[in-house]
């Protein structure tokens, strides 16, 4: 019996720490309205006449971002998937993966980005751009561009 109730304790527990994802934080509630839904999505190396798609959805009080591009020709693409942890005027903090893969770049195998990153507007600019723009796989800077 003891072992029983033991067992369904960190069961329990285990379930709890699963559903348990902290809520995006929101310092600018225009910003959170303007995130949410579908965008183009771009990366300079594919293609910035022919966007992917990025979607930001909400599930209790987080942000979750998806989305991809891909070449019309060949096998090149961007893919992006995580959660926003915080939302200001300016920009949002995304925790997840970002893959490229680019023939000309890497020896045109994925390279991935993982952990905390930002994205950003500047000036007058129709998008939010990755900070972290330089390639963790070569010397190539990669604009991920996310529009609006």
């Amino acid at each position: 019996m003891k072992h029983s109730l033991l067992c369904l304790f960190f069961i329990s527990l285990f379930a709890f720490s699963l559903s348990a994802q902290p809520k995006t934080v929101i310092k600018d509630k225009a910003a959170k309205t303007k995130l949410l839904g579908k965008h183009r999505l771009s990366l300079q190396w594919i293609s910035w006449d022919y966007f992917g798609q990025a979607i930001v959805t909400e599930k209790n009080g987080v942000l979750y971002l998806k989305g991809e591009q891909k070449s019309r020709k060949g096998d090149d693409s961007v893919k992006i998937d995580g959660l926003i942890t915080s939302v200001e005027a300016k920009s949002f903090t995304f925790t997840g993966t970002i893959i490229t893969k680019v023939s000309h770049n890497n020896d045109g195998k994925p390279c991935t980005r993982e952990g905390e990153l930002t994205f950003a507007i500047k000036g007058n600019r129709r998008y939010w751009r990755l900070q972290q723009m330089q390639s963790p796989c070569g010397v190539e800077t990669d604009y991920v561009d996310i529009y609006f």
